[in-house]
């Protein structure tokens, strides 16, 4: 029930196939290969919520065997190798002992330090974060919006540059390729082409074009993505104002205002342990 895009106030055709008139068995077909028409009835929730919910559904959520979960779960991440960190906790159900640990380094200890964290260290600093941002942006919210907007402008410029180029050299080489695919087929049937290397070059112009097709396709979804930034800004400031003054980190609150955590190694260099984490806040980074 909660993938069903028709909530969104959308219809969907073609969620499924079949191979053929003889194969009874009915198969999911890819999103981009559906046939979705926006806005043809009253939408029941919003976009941006049923997004968070897909994302939410993909991650993770590993319960230990006391049958227990964290509401942090599959949102924290080494910082240094960039694995998730696994949620642990006491046999002994005692709640101020349950932590995370990466993964990488729980496999491996040599790959990766141990950026070992407790849940309740890790939910004080969030919380204590997230009531500093959403106190600033309630006392200063044009200046919040100007330098957000400034910042992401600068690192969107950069990024769309780039990406526009590489997606006007994939149109360039997926028209290159149809050229020659007519060009061979057209040697082919003259008879100045054989059969056996018209296949062994159609197939591989074939594979080529599929390949930056979908290459071209991911580049105009993060183009896209880029472009709405400053949609992103004005949403999480709205997002802010719910959540000024909150007194404790929900499951809710913490998965519309977060997308990620970081966490550092601990540095005891200074004789006491210092460990930072970093936050990762959704549509702001």
């Amino acid at each position: 029930i909660l993938e069903r895009r028709e909530y969104t106030g959308c219809t969907v055709n073609f969620k499924t196939y079949t191979n053929s008139i003889w194969d009874k068995k009915r198969h999911l077909n890819p999103v981009e290969n559906q046939a979705i028409f926006l806005d043809t009835h009253e939408r029941i929730i919003d976009d941006d919520v049923f997004e968070k919910v897909q994302e939410i559904r993909n991650q993770r959520h590993r319960m230990t065997r006391t049958g227990k979960s964290s509401i942090f779960s599959g949102m924290v991440y080494c910082a240094d190798c960039g694995s998730k960190m696994q949620y642990g906790s006491s046999n002994n159900r005692d709640f101020s002992q349950d932590f995370f640990d990466c993964s990488l380094h729980k496999k491996n200890g040599s790959k990766c330090k141990g950026h070992f964290i407790r849940v309740k260290v890790l939910e004080g600093r969030v919380l204590s974060h997230v009531q500093r941002v959403t106190d600033y942006i309630l006392r200063h919210e044009d200046y919040f919006r100007k330098v957000m907007e400034e910042q992401l402008r600068v690192e969107s410029t950069e990024k769309l540059t780039v990406l526009k180029k590489q997606l006007a050299r994939n149109e360039k080489r997926i028209a290159d390729l149809k050229r020659l695919f007519m060009k061979i087929y057209e040697d082919n049937a003259s008879g100045k082409l054989s059969d056996e290397r018209f296949d062994m070059m159609s197939q591989s112009y074939d594979a080529e074009q599929k390949h930056l097709e979908e290459e071209a396709l991911s580049i105009q979804q993060e183009i896209e993505v880029q472009e709405q930034q400053i949609e992103n800004i004005e949403k999480f400031v709205q997002k802010a104002h719910k959540y000024v003054h909150i007194e404790e980190l929900t499951p809710y609150a913490l998965r519309e205002l977060v997308s990620a955590i970081y966490v550092d190694a601990p540095d005891k260099s200074s004789g006491k342990r210092v460990q930072h984490i970093h936050i990762k806040y959704d549509g702001l980074g």
